[in-house]
């Protein structure tokens, strides 16, 4: 719903637009219209959020944001955004000023936290990422931002809203609880010969019940990826234990990717530890892709030193339901366990892969499974361990 603008007690140095929304709406108390400036609106976008419980950025408006935006510790606000948010892309300014956090080494243009916080509307957040790609092919330790991160919040909704572009990570949900993506389309698209690098969709850190339905992925990285401790993969770093617990994810199509449904922990010397469990892959329709089912628990090590070193990361309680399409090469499916029984409760069901040219092949060790697809795998191969 749109409204037409109304404010009780708001600074005049917030300059907004007294303008209508929608004619014949009139606005609530407390709720806004923001204007673009024509130079930085990320300080009018900060007082808005802070003085007003709906903020509407209209369909015509593209914000220009060129310092850093902290939105935390509030309730119950709702930013209707139905135009453009555009983060400035002046790489010395947000290397030095990106909030930092330690996940990853991780920046971020924009901190969103706290209780009850709806951002919606059918508008896009612009991450201007094409100079940063460029700038990142000649300096690899270049850090950039993610374009959201969600931190520390619960009940949150985020919905109906399109992605570009985004310099790195596009989400990052960092402590949050009842966090739910719903229609949203990414889009990482480069437009010189320097890649569109590490655009995760979204990035899960120490989280609880986050949904993610109804959106649109095309980008140079992994869609969703659920990870601890500031691994790429779980169990990377001595000393931190990493849990994956209760995941689901369903109904899914894929094309021209890198890996499907895949689980990856870290095994040899000098590695963490953790728990994978009752994780559920299920309506996957896939095509072109590497590797369409993936358990790789020898992530990073030789056989040699996986047998000696297991992966200290258990797996268990895993379903592969309803896994459907085409592969790039001829193996469809590679589940590798490391030795001394640390993947239990496998189970394999329905799936209809096929390899472009010739038969699919299907590879396993170190794993007994279950489920109507187990017949597809031959022997699953027994490596040593000492």
């Amino acid at each position: 719903m749109r409204f037409s603008l109304f404010l009780l007690a708001l600074s005049s140095s917030l300059s907004f637009s007294l303008a209508t929304a929608s004619k014949g709406n009139p606005v609530l108390p407390g709720n806004c219209v923001l204007a673009a400036t024509g130079g930085d609106d990320a300080p009018r976008f900060l007082n808005a959020f802070q003085a007003c419980n709906e903020i509407i950025i209209p369909k015509s408006t593209t914000l220009n944001i060129s310092t850093r935006l902290n939105m935390t510790g509030v309730h119950n606000k709702h930013i209707n955004l139905q135009g453009t948010i555009r983060f400035n892309p002046d790489i010395p300014y947000w290397s030095g000023n990106g909030f930092s956090f330690p996940f990853q080494t991780q920046i971020t243009f924009w901190i969103l936290g706290g209780k009850n916080i709806r951002l919606d509307g059918g508008g896009t957040l612009d991450g201007a990422g094409q100079d940063w790609w460029d700038a990142f092919a000649s300096n690899s330790s270049l850090l950039r931002p993610i374009i959201l991160t969600i931190f520390q919040a619960s009940d949150v909704l985020v919905k109906d809203i399109a992605m570009i572009n985004s310099p790195e990570w596009f989400n990052l949900v960092n402590e949050g609880k009842n966090v739910t993506y719903d229609n949203i389309h990414i889009d990482a698209v480069s437009t010189s010969d320097h890649k569109a690098s590490n655009t995760d969709g979204w990035d899960v850190y120490r989280s609880d019940q986050v949904v993610i339905k109804n959106s649109v992925i095309n980008n140079g990285d992994d869609c969703v990826s659920f990870k601890c401790n500031g691994s790429h993969s779980l169990g990377q770093f001595p000393g931190m234990f990493d849990i994956v617990e209760n995941v689901t994810s369903r109904n899914i199509q894929m094309s021209n990717a890198g890996n499907g449904a895949r689980i990856k922990a870290w095994a040899g010397p000098n590695v963490g530890s953790g728990i994978v469990k009752n994780v559920t892959f299920e309506n996957f329709i896939e095509s072109n892709v590497d590797n369409p089912v993936v358990i790789d628990q020898v992530n990073m090590t030789n056989a040699t030193a996986c047998a000696q070193f297991p992966s200290n990361t258990f797996i268990q309680d895993i379903v592969f339901r309803n896994i459907a399409g085409t592969s790039s090469g001829s193996q469809v499916a590679n589940l590798a366990c490391s030795p001394d029984g640390r993947c239990s409760n496998i189970d394999v069901e329905n799936f209809e892969l096929s390899a472009p040219t010739g038969p699919a092949t299907y590879s396993c060790q170190n794993v007994e499974l279950t489920g109507n697809a187990a017949d597809l795998f031959p022997v699953c191969a027994v490596t040593g361990s000492s």
